[in-house]
Order: C-alpha cells, then structure tokens, then sequence
C-alpha cells in the first residue's frame, strides 16, 4: 500500500531560481570552456581542440539539462508538509526520498536567502536535528516565516510531552 505525498508544493518562482542558478553554473564552465579552446589555438594544440569540441558538446548538455530539464523535474516532485507530530519532505529527480523529521528532533529552525532567492521573494527554510539538517528550498517568504514560527511552537510542544 501507498501511502500518500505531501500536499503542500514550492513556489513556482522556485522554478526560475533554479533555472538562473543553472545558467550562472553553465555560464562559469563555457567560460572555462572557451578559455581552454582559445588556449589551445594559440599555441597550436591540434590535439587539445578536438577534446575543447567534445567539450563544448558536453557543456551544451549540461547547459540543457541545468537551465530547463533538471529544474522542472525537481519542482514537479518537491514536496511538504507540516504535521504537529513530524514534517515530510519529498525530493529528487531520479530517485526520489522520503524524510520524516519527528518534531521531538527539531532543535532549531532558520530561513535563508541568498540574493536571488531574495529577488524573488523566496526563503530556503533549515529544519536543524542532533543529526541531520533538512531543507525546504523555495518557499514563499511570508509563508517561509510562519512556518519558521510554527515549526518551532510544535517543536517545543512535542518537547513539553515527551
């Protein structure tokens, strides 16, 4: 028997977050890319060129799989959900976990944001256990601070029982 998935979804502005972030990645390697292909003309390494084109083929790959692929993929199958008892998270692109964090083990919970999610009004919530340390990415700020608020009263909650 299956059980069910989380409900609750990231942002679709996640989506964009992870395609700019995969661009910026994709970006530095032709950099690179193109640094070793000139480097190689100029000194006349016929043999180096051939591996800059094999190069260029493989970092359109990954420039493709980076920037529209890999980000859909793993916006459809990231998800959530907040219960008194626990948090369940829901992630991957090819093998896909499932994590179950007992409130009982929460210690502390932050929100994060780097300048792009920032720019689009995105936080990165970082549920913080004994052992482990668990991520929602993308999740709305507003949303990311009530749910920051809420994981830590559960948490105490839990404690106050145990």
């Amino acid at each position: 028997m299956e059980s069910k998935q989380p409900r609750k979804m990231i942002s679709k502005r996640g989506l964009k977050v992870w395609r700019i972030s995969g661009g910026i990645l994709s970006l530095v390697l032709w950099i690179i890319l193109i640094a070793f292909i000139a480097i190689a003309y100029f000194f006349d390494w016929a043999a180096w060129i051939w591996i800059g084109l094999i190069g260029i083929v493989l970092v359109l790959l990954f420039t493709l799989l980076m920037t529209w692929i890999i980000p859909g993929i793993r916006w459809r199958r990231w998800r959530y959900e907040v219960r008194e008892q626990e948090i369940e998270l829901q992630h991957g692109v090819f093998v896909i976990t499932r994590t179950l964090v007992p409130m009982v083990r929460v210690q502390h919970v932050d929100t994060v944001q780097g300048p792009i999610l920032r720019k689009y009004k995105l936080a990165t919530i970082q549920i913080s256990t004994a052992a482990t340390q668990h991520e929602i990415p993308a999740v709305d700020l507003e949303e990311a601070e009530e749910m920051r608020h809420a994981i830590s009263r559960l948490a105490r909650v839990a404690e106050e029982d145990v």
